[in-house]
């Protein structure tokens, strides 16, 4: 959840400053809205879509800070990727399948435009099929030159789609490197591969 990527970023980030600083601004205390404007989302574990607004209104409400043209823009785009959701557009998003609701969080997102994406547990709670699909849409962002922060306890999703890994147990980074490279790792084989 929440506190699992606040982990990871403050492992990562901040382990000895107790700051959190991007494009060189200190954000530790920074409203949520003035993250989104400096261009860092976040598509939380469990999706936490607006279950009584429409996938439209969802979509729209990612890019609040948008210019209208780049809103309409924004909505041309996750309907490129998620056609889904075009279909859906006027219904509820408590309604929805869990992948799609899955696909109407990243796409909210995407909306905002990010220049960092923070990725919690995308794969939580999916099928098998629908979490190819998200993956494959995360590797689409990201090839389209948004970095991404993602954090996943599928050890071998997380490894595979990732260039960089940190291994985080308890709290701890206890390996961290190229991704491949920690795929071949006897330690990380045994503990977190089944192998």
């Amino acid at each position: 959840g929440k506190s699992t990527l606040l982990k990871a970023i403050s492992g990562l980030l901040r382990p000895t400053s107790g700051r959190v600083v991007w494009d060189g601004s200190d954000i530790t205390y920074a409203s949520s809205s003035t993250i989104v404007k400096k261009g860092i989302v976040q598509v939380p574990e469990g999706r936490r879509v607006f279950p009584h607004l429409s996938v439209k209104e969802n979509l729209v409400l990612g890019g609040y800070a948008r210019k209208p043209a780049e809103r309409i823009e924004g909505l041309d785009r996750v309907f490129d990727i998620f056609p889904r959701l075009k279909e859906r557009v006027a219904q509820p998003a408590g309604t929805l399948s869990g992948g799609e609701q899955q696909m109407l969080a990243l796409g909210r997102a995407i909306m905002a435009r990010p220049r960092l994406l923070l990725l919690d547990e995308p794969s939580l709670g999916l099928a098998p099929v629908v979490v190819e699909l998200i993956y494959g849409t995360i590797g689409q962002i990201h090839s389209q030159g948004t970095p991404i922060l993602l954090v996943e306890q599928n050890a071998f999703l997380a490894l595979t789609t990732a260039k960089r890994a940190y291994v985080i147990d308890t709290g701890q980074i206890v390996a961290s490197g190229d991704s491949l490279r920690l795929m071949e790792d006897e330690q990380v084989k045994k503990a977190y591969l089944g192998g």
